[in-house]
């Protein structure tokens, strides 16, 4: 914007003050310069470069005798209003950013469409939620800012939701997840875990992603997982085992209660079999992993046929086990059932 294309009343009392001061040769006053804080302010709403803000006020001391220390303050309470102006913008926008995505993530419905599109979300698109957990004050911020620099405002969404780090990305762009992994790891205390939803399309896809995201979390605790990142893809077959707690409750018990009576207790046996499933069947590889002999493995697995009736060796029979062990697991058995 031109200096002729300036509100006239911009600057109006700006020349007075600049007069003022060169006669008296004072320095201007509280008053003088909160006015000049005030048209900063305002220069700065009204989208006034700061090149012609100042232009505009040393052209006002043009004819006037020597007033450098006057008009030295008088421009700095100009930027000062024009950098709180700027300062007050960014962190309305910030607020209304992340109010946008509270809502989003909890199904909020109300201006969606309109307020997706001032932040570049394309709700017809599919979009992937990540979250972490174990972030402190200040993380939020930091890897908002870096995620920003590299795939643009458009293409991330960031926001703290029940205690999680939520990155809202689109589903084309897998490499933004990595990204936030990367970020999460060099910046997190240890313990921290990522979770990382389905890929699915519009707001309530977003929905659902954020609670895969946050549920595979919760499954990785309950499985003693060590994995720090954890995908909902990768866990499907658990939700659908919770599903009938009743049914997965009686399985449990009919076939892993006679392990509660053995010399020794129950959970060297169940770590046996967690092994040995992990291991696809190897009792060498399953005793690498339990720091045991295999002797001894091959003892415990006996144990287990005796006590169960069930064998690992046996595909059905190694599929109940299997199934058996991870529902225990999911729902703290024996301690958490209801019965």
């Amino acid at each position: 914007m031109a200096i002729s294309e300036m509100p006239a009343d911009l600057l109006g009392g700006h020349r007075q003050v600049l007069a003022e001061c060169a006669a008296t040769g004072r320095s201007p006053d509280r008053a003088a310069l909160e006015a000049c804080r005030a048209a900063g302010t305002r220069a700065a709403e009204l989208g006034i470069s700061v090149r012609a803000l100042v232009v505009a006020a040393l052209a006002a001391a043009e004819d006037l005798p020597p007033v450098l220390p006057a008009l030295r303050r008088l421009i700095s309470a100009l930027m000062e209003g024009y950098e709180q102006a700027q300062l007050a913008a960014i962190r309305g926008e910030e607020a209304a950013r992340r109010e946008f995505v509270d809502d989003l993530l909890q199904g909020r419905a109300e201006r969606l469409a309109e307020r997706a599109e001032h932040f570049g979300l394309r709700l017809a698109e599919s979009y992937v939620v990540a979250v972490a957990r174990g972030m402190r004050d200040g993380d939020e911020e930091r890897i908002e800012r870096d995620l920003i620099a590299r795939f643009g405002s458009h293409n991330v969404l960031v926001a703290v939701r029940d205690g999680l780090l939520v990155c809202v990305t689109p589903a084309t762009l897998p490499a933004a997840v990595g990204e936030f992994t990367h970020h999460v790891r060099s910046r997190f205390p240890a313990g921290w875990r990522v979770g990382v939803g389905r890929a699915h399309r519009g707001p309530g896809g977003v929905v659902t992603s954020f609670r895969e995201a946050a549920d595979a979390l919760g499954l990785a605790d309950g499985l003693g997982l060590r994995a720090d990142v954890v995908k909902a893809a990768d866990l499907l077959v658990f939700p659908v085992l919770l599903r009938d707690r009743s049914a997965i409750e009686d399985l449990v018990t009919t076939v892993l209660s006679p392990l509660l009576g053995a010399r020794g207790g129950h959970e060297p046996l169940l770590e046996t079999l967690e092994a040995i499933f992990a291991s696809q069947g190897n009792q060498a590889a399953a005793a690498r992993r339990l720091g045991l002999s295999t002797r001894a493995v091959t003892y415990r697995l006996e144990r287990i046929r005796r006590l169960t009736g069930f064998s690992p060796d046996d595909p059905t029979q190694r599929f109940t086990l299997e199934t058996a062990v991870l529902g225990a697991r999911l729902l703290g058995w024996p301690a958490g059932f209801s019965h």
